[in-house]
């Protein structure tokens, strides 16, 4: 080994530290269960509920945009839930969504905003936004 040259366990120390750097800057994603949105609910955090069906073309598309969003430093406290549209009907009807792609925000127990078929990343962003503490 030269100087100037890193070792392998340097290296992977390295990329240990970017992983879990990245990980804690990212908004955490869950598939709903009303155990955990009620407890997110109750502690206040900023809650995006993505209502999808796999072979809807609109929620593909917005997939990239949240996942971009759930990137984003500022969105870390973010917990963004997600509700299969044919799997879990239910839990469409009691948040009164009437199709898949819709999104629907929360700050604590208010909702802040909702959106259908939406996927202009720029009003996603917004509605993202509206969950965050003022």
């Amino acid at each position: 080994m030269t100087i100037g040259q890193p070792t392998a366990s340097a290296l992977a120390a390295c990329f240990l530290f970017c992983l879990a750097t990245s990980a804690a800057s990212a908004a955490e994603r869950r598939t709903f269960d009303a155990k955990s949105f009620a407890a997110a609910q109750t502690s206040g955090a900023p809650v995006l509920v993505d209502i999808s069906a796999t072979w809807c073309p609109t929620c593909k598309a917005q997939k990239p945009i949240i996942d971009s969003l759930a990137e984003q430093p500022e969105n870390r406290d973010l917990i963004i839930f997600a509700v299969d549209f044919d799997s879990q009907k239910a839990i469409v009807r009691e948040f009164r969504a009437q199709s898949q792609s819709a999104l629907i925000a929360f700050r604590g127990k208010t909702e802040t905003g909702r959106s259908v078929g939406d996927t202009d990343p720029s009003s996603i962003a917004a509605l993202v936004k509206s969950t965050l503490a003022k």
